[in-house]
């Protein structure tokens, strides 16, 4: 089976500086992959690169297959194609990536046109209206009216991530990139974003490529992660595999933080 993303000898530079150092590996169809490391490890940036999303100032080389359509040197116009259709991208804030001036209905309905136009060559007002109201029941916005009509501020954060989830699926993408999509949101809500990504992901049959610097969040919703240390790979394997018997030393730390602070919660809590 071919990886709808195949990442080979992948290197980013940001003037001299190294980001990323030649990393490897790829996400076959319906495969969740978790990119886990702290803060300037390379996972955004790796997650940029996918989707030819990086600043002109950054450096790349190496190869980047996104739906067998080579990313590195792609045009506009490819990249265009690609996005949306062969890979999503959530973000971690929302309220940065909506429009705060643009009402969250007409958010919605923009992919959601514009992929009818490339299926279809056309997109009827009832049609696209009728598909941003399936995409706010199917990420389970409350209160369908007054999402669709009100201002990303008018809403709470774990709202506008939905938004921003069914934004991404408007595109029906094969490939769902969610780059700390939980980090700015409190405990409960966190968790009922995991499990809305994990119930769509098995629904649709995407692939997800999950990034995170949260190990046990990344356990809720991934088979495989990578390890990135200083932008540079030094471990992968089965979720559980890598959490309960880690090699490395920094996968080691890293798990036996997670363990202190949910250890630190259970007496917090108790």
């Amino acid at each position: 089976m071919k990886p709808l993303l195949s990442i080979r000898d992948l290197n980013i530079h940001a003037g001299d500086k190294p980001l990323v150092s030649d990393l490897s590996f790829a996400v076959q169809p319906g495969e969740r992959i978790g990119l886990i490391g702290e803060s300037g490890s390379g996972k955004s940036m790796t997650a940029m690169a996918a989707t030819g999303l990086l600043p002109v100032s950054i450096r790349i080389s190496g190869s980047i297959e996104l739906d067998s359509q080579q990313v590195v040197g792609a045009t506009d116009r490819v990249l265009n194609r690609l996005r949306g259709a062969a890979a999503a991208v959530v973000f971690q804030e929302p309220l940065t990536a909506l429009d705060p001036l643009m009402k969250i209905g007409r958010q919605i309905a923009e992919p959601v046109r514009r992929r009818l136009e490339r299926e279809n060559g056309k997109a009827s007002k009832d049609t696209v209206q009728r598909e941003v109201r399936d995409l706010i029941d199917k990420v389970a916005l409350p209160q369908p009216e007054r999402i669709i009509n009100s201002y990303p501020h008018e809403v709470s954060g774990g709202q506008r991530q939905r938004v921003a989830i069914a934004m991404a699926l408007a595109c029906r993408p094969k490939l769902l990139i969610a780059d700390e999509p939980t980090t700015a949101l409190d405990v409960t809500t966190q968790a009922e974003i995991l499990a809305l990504l994990d119930r769509l992901v098995r629904e649709t049959g995407m692939s997800l490529l999950f990034i995170s610097h949260d190990l046990p969040v990344v356990a809720q919703v991934v088979e495989r992660v990578i390890v990135l240390r200083n932008g540079i790979a030094v471990e992968e394997g089965a979720v559980g595999t890598v959490f309960d018997k880690p090699q490395h030393d920094y996968t080691k730390t890293l798990v036996k933080a997670a363990r202190l602070f949910d250890e630190a919660l259970g007496t917090t809590g108790s």
